[in-house]
């Protein structure tokens, strides 16, 4: 069974619902009807009444009638009586047949054979005993003819109102669904493109669906950032795996077709054994780079004194504290991930001593301006040319590869700039050729909260 869309649905209902409110609406008008009709026929009365009232007088005991009495006027009947009750202007209408009493200022219901009538009086004196009295009357409509009139003009009008309705709902309901078949279609652009570079965009101004649209375009690059890490990851790992790989199973080859010596035979596991740490090693990397690209590495973040923590991690590394100078300037705390800032220091620590002179010196500080903490590495190697600057944040981008006796994976820079980003930092660095370089890690000292993702 074909599923009902959602417009369909609304059309549906918005058009029973005015429907019911149709009905609703005709049931009061006729149930309302008669007292509509009564008030109406009283106020027109008494609107006429008054108007002639300032057309008559007794002048000498002569009744005077100005020019603009009228006898008959919208249905009501004026007529003028002298004080002993008779008719002295006017002519009865003939449904009138009944004697009523009169009685001032008093607006009453008379009933004939045919006719109900509204009748009203109004005695005006002249001087102690004299007087005329002025009496209204006006045919009241029969209420169960209107009644009828009402039933069949809603009769007659239900199907036009009901078509009407129908299409007012329907347009209503595709203006407003309108935001959203614009989404469907650029979703399955995506889809049938298979290129997640695309976005929603909305002309419409509606809130939900607004928001709705940016959380598909939060969706979709997320989903684009996910496999464009993947790809990254995919092709950077087939790529650098690719050497100690070869180098494993040129060795294995060897040592199957010749008759090694033991100390070659030593000499081979040893080279397949640097192989395979290299290749754990970046592997490792790797996967954690890929962590962070994803925003699904670890974060922790913590309230660190950033001296303290570079001492730590200095003495625990084990390095020549001869050639290893550490300057802490300042106490001011930051907030961040204790295991990756620990990571970002030993990275640039051993990038200062690999890439540095055979006995030279790298040079570590921290210190603080008035909004940031710096923490500062220096050493007095090879330095980086201004070809090659912007280049060294690459992944497995290498200034010299031959100082990192093929220990180095190219990584670590990269690495440090995303530890940095994922703590809110920046990373500048200064370099002179055959002088030295300086890398510089910026982070704010207030705590920021959350980790921003990368």
């Amino acid at each position: 069974m074909r599923k009902i869309s959602a417009k369909i649905q609304i059309t549906i209902w918005l058009t029973i619902l005015m429907m019911a409110l149709f009905l609703l609406l005709s049931v009061f008008m006729v149930l309302v009807s008669g007292t509509v009709i009564m008030q109406t026929e009283i106020s027109q009365l008494e609107s006429t009444v008054h108007n002639n009232i300032s057309q008559v007088e007794l002048l000498n005991g002569k009744l005077q009638i100005g020019q603009d009495f009228q006898h008959y006027q919208n249905g009501v009947t004026t007529l003028i009586y002298s004080g002993s009750k008779a008719l002295l202007s006017g002519q009865i209408p003939v449904a009138f047949t009944v004697e009523e009493p009169f009685s001032h200022g008093f607006t009453r219901a008379v009933s004939t054979d045919t006719t109900q009538y509204l009748v009203t009086d109004l005695w005006l004196p002249s001087g102690w005993e004299n007087g005329i009295w002025l009496r209204s009357l006006i045919a009241v409509p029969d209420s169960g003819n209107v009644v009828r009139k009402l039933s069949k003009i809603s009769l007659v009008s239900l199907p036009v109102f009901v078509c009407l309705a129908s299409l007012g709902s329907y347009l209503i309901a595709k203006r407003a669904f309108s935001p959203l078949d614009s989404m469907i279609e650029t979703a399955e652009a995506i889809n049938e493109a298979k290129d997640l570079s695309g976005r929603i965009v909305l002309k419409s101004e509606n809130e939900e669906f607004t928001r709705l649209a940016d959380t598909f375009n939060g969706m979709f690059e997320r989903l684009e950032r996910s496999f464009e890490t993947e790809k990254q990851f995919t092709s950077d790992a087939s790529h650098e795996l690719r050497t100690p790989v070869s180098v494993i199973q040129s060795a294995c080859e060897c040592s199957e077709k010749f008759d090694n010596t033991p100390e070659e035979r030593l000499e081979t596991i040893r080279m397949i054994r640097r192989q395979a740490e290299k290749m754990s090693a970046l592997i490792s990397q790797l996967l954690s780079i890929t962590r962070m690209d994803q925003d699904t590495g670890l974060i922790n973040p913590d309230d660190i004194d950033l001296g303290e923590l570079v001492n730590a991690v200095c003495q625990e590394c084990g390095y020549d504290m001869e050639r290893l100078s550490v300057e802490i300037h300042s106490k001011a705390k930051v907030s961040g991930d204790p295991s990756l800032l620990s990571r970002l220091v030993r990275n640039l620590v051993d990038n200062g001593f690999k890439y540095g002179k055979p006995d030279g010196r790298v040079w570590v500080t921290v210190s603080e301006t008035e909004k940031e903490v710096l923490l500062s590495v220096a050493d007095d190697g090879i330095g980086i040319p201004d070809n090659q600057k912007e280049k060294i944040w690459q992944r497995f981008y290498q200034v010299d590869p031959a100082r990192s006796s093929g220990r180095g994976t190219g990584l670590g820079l990269s690495m440090v700039q995303q530890i940095a980003k994922a703590h809110r930092g920046k990373m500048t660095m200064e370099s002179v050729s055959d002088i030295g370089s300086k890398f510089t890690l910026h982070l704010p000292k207030k705590n920021f909260g959350n980790f921003i993702q990368i």
